[in-house]
């Protein structure tokens, strides 16, 4: 089973996703499970985890019904205010919903600390109650911090969106490199091969571009860790779906038939116990 780790559903609305600004007009539009799921087909995948990108119980939900709804979309990254006291009784109101299968928190708006506030650490510690995973979506001055969290929770499941977003665009390496393999050292961790695109030149930008990240990120995680994901529709302000996914794809394509099936299912498979009777159910 080919399994895209991570892309996104929303119904626009401009108050609710302000992020959207002027130079990503394109994204200022509803994007559904119909629109995805003929792209998804068509690269040659089975299903697909859906990640939140508002940061409320309300759109957690939601997701939650569209994976009801349409059986491709395997799992859902959902939110629940982590800082909250009432953290666990949020939680408690999604216990039993098959399909939640991690948790996220978009920490790259957030002060550098913030991964290893207390009252945040008391939020991830709820998690392993409920067997939720969680996303660590941050920027690279944020993985020295990220390195402290997982080593304080060696039993949590955590996976790095985007290669933590490199700056792919000005070819800055040596230090992400450097904090990365910082956090890679902990096998409690995986990692997305995803967002790399539109930290790249948009208009600009070649697979030669992002092939020394994708190696990078190789040589700390190891094809068991890693897993590959389109971001769309994100994505698309810097390439369709089809050739986002074929960026990875072609990186691999000289490895071993059980590390190209690692990346592209078999890892995501494993890190959130998916199965192909999830994406028929």
């Amino acid at each position: 089973m080919q399994i895209d780790a991570h892309q996104h559903f929303w119904r626009y609305d401009p108050a609710e996703y302000g992020w959207i600004d002027e130079s990503m007009s394109a994204l200022r539009r509803d994007f559904l499970p119909h629109d995805l799921e003929p792209l998804l087909q068509a690269a040659g995948f089975d299903a697909c985890v859906t990640v939140q990108a508002r940061q409320t119980l309300e759109e957690t939900r939601w997701l939650l019904e569209l994976a009801i709804e349409h059986p491709f979309i395997a799992g859902v990254v959902g939110w629940v205010d982590l800082q909250s006291p009432a953290v666990e009784r949020d939680l408690e109101t999604f216990a039993g919903r098959r399909k939640l299968v991690g948790i996220r928190h978009i920490v790259q708006a957030e002060p550098d600390d913030f991964l290893v506030r207390p009252a945040f650490l008391r939020g991830i510690a709820a998690l392993a109650r409920f067997n939720l995973a969680y996303d660590i979506l941050i920027y690279p001055r944020h993985l020295k911090a990220a390195a402290t969290l997982v080593s304080r929770f060696p039993s949590q499941r955590f996976v790095l969106d985007h290669l933590a977003k490199p700056d792919i665009r000005r070819q800055a390496i040596d230090d992400w490199r450097e904090d990365l393999r910082g956090l890679a050292r902990f096998p409690h961790v995986c990692c997305k091969l995803s967002g790399m695109v539109t930290e790249a030149d948009w208009h600009g930008w070649t697979p030669d571009h992002l092939r020394p990240y994708i190696d990078v990120a190789a040589e700390c995680f190891g094809a068991a860790r890693l897993m590959i994901g389109s971001d769309w529709p994100v994505c698309t302000l810097a390439a369709g779906y089809e050739r986002t996914m074929a960026v990875v794809k072609d990186a691999i394509a000289a490895w071993s038939p059980d590390e190209r099936a690692a990346v592209l299912g078999g890892t995501a498979a494993r890190f959130w116990n998916l199965t192909a009777q999830e994406t028929r159910v």
